[in-house]
């Protein structure tokens, strides 16, 4: 039945965007809504080897999963499936994608020199209001300094360019094939996380590489509490949203029997959290403040014209796609699907996710594919299927 109810969501939310779009297609700003893209059946080069690794997942993934390198084989072979998925629409689309004049690569030479990093954390909340002289580009002033700093550092190391920084994003989003096994104490999912339909997204964007740090985040608050805080509280200066990170934090430390337990663990995490953010604020940038700019910034563009009423339905047909047929199958109620679903529910309501939820909120969804480890292989079939039907119809923007 559930999978019935999604089908019927997402065919409604494509049929309401088709008609929207229609009548003007400047209210969603999504012309493949409710995907951020564009209709656009094609294939690239990169279709036979996408095609190949499916196949291949599908036929041996069950298996290799019990084997003893089962964590290195999976990463591997999901950084090769979402780069595939990203050669169907080609190299030069891949590398390019983080050097728009709305990314983050754009404001990079601003602040390779020695000094501009400190200049630019202590004016960086100044510049996030749109309509002035030095306003940041629209990724940059919409996110904490977290990431265009890693933009800037990876410049500086000589790895600087679109090529780089979007390698670096699969490279670490491909990090949730081990973080969430490893979170989980369970290997039966590592086919679907590399069979995951939302790798369409991580090659590549930037919310791809923070899907990775806040998996690997959750999977050291199981084991070094303290160090998994540090990570988190980073996070925090990736993305504002992932600040709602913190069910997921929960249920990472949660000893049911060890109440105790659970409160040091927790303790531990927020003073790792704490530290980095009281280092981004004596370096001169303060989240909260940050954070009430953002809302400014956000209905200053085309979050103002983007309507709720359709979005706040529509986020979670995107959702659906993202995570596939196996995502709502497996869902249940288990500590890791609840804590993920409570963290999309309040993203969803804020009216602060409207369109591009299907990248935006990968960090969480990717975790609703706890559940699938006791399915069987043809649920892998509808996974893959899923991945390459929507990167071969939606020339997606990410």
């Amino acid at each position: 039945m559930r999978l019935v109810i999604a089908g019927c969501l997402v065919t409604a939310a494509i049929i309401a965007g088709i008609i929207v779009n229609a009548h003007d297609p400047d209210i969603l700003y999504a012309a493949a809504a409710p995907l951020f893209g564009n209709w656009h059946p094609h294939v690239g080069p990169g279709t036979p080897v996408a095609v190949l690794i499916a196949f291949l997942v599908v036929a041996k993934g069950p298996e290799l999963a019990r084997h003893r390198f089962a964590l290195p084989i999976a990463y591997a072979t999901a950084t090769a499936f979402t780069l595939s998925l990203a050669m169907i629409d080609g190299w030069d689309r891949f590398v390019t994608r983080l050097t728009t004049d709305d990314e983050y690569l754009h404001e990079v030479p601003g602040v390779t020199g020695v000094t501009d990093v400190p200049a630019m954390l202590r004016g960086f909340a100044g510049r996030i209001p749109d309509f002035q002289p030095d306003s940041w580009t629209t990724h940059v002033s919409g996110h904490p300094p977290g990431a265009l700093l890693t933009f800037t550092w990876l410049d500086r190391v000589g790895l600087g360019g679109g090529a780089a920084a979007s390698l670096f994003c699969v490279l670490v989003g491909s990090l949730v094939v081990v973080a969430i096994p490893k979170a989980l104490d369970d290997n039966a999912v590592l086919p679907f996380l590399v069979l995951f339909p939302g790798a369409v997204w991580v090659g590549a964007s930037a919310d791809g590489m923070f899907m990775g740090i806040a998996a690997a985040g959750i999977y050291l608050l199981t084991r070094w509490p303290l160090l998994g805080g540090v990570v988190l509280g980073w996070c925090l200066f990736l993305s504002y949203g992932l600040v709602l990170l913190a069910p997921l934090a929960l249920a990472a430390v949660w000893r049911r029997d060890d109440l105790p337990a659970t409160a040091r663990r927790a303790g531990l995490a927020v003073v790792g959290a704490l530290a980095v953010v009281a280092a981004f604020a004596v370096a001169g940038f303060w989240w909260y403040e940050g954070y009430e700019l953002v809302k400014l910034r956000y209905y200053q563009g085309i979050g103002d014209t983007r309507p709720y009423w359709y979005w706040v339905w529509a986020n979670l047909a995107a959702l659906t796609l993202v995570i596939g047929p196996a995502g709502i199958k497996g869902l249940r109620k288990d500590r890791w699907v609840v804590a993920a679903g409570a963290a999309i529910l309040a993203a969803d309501l804020s009216g602060l996710s409207k369109a591009e939820t299907e990248r935006i909120w990968l960090p969480f969804a990717v975790w609703l594919l706890a559940g699938t480890a006791r399915l069987d292989r043809r649920w892998l079939t509808a996974q893959a299927l899923t991945a390459l039907a929507v990167n071969h119809l939606v020339l997606t923007n990410w």
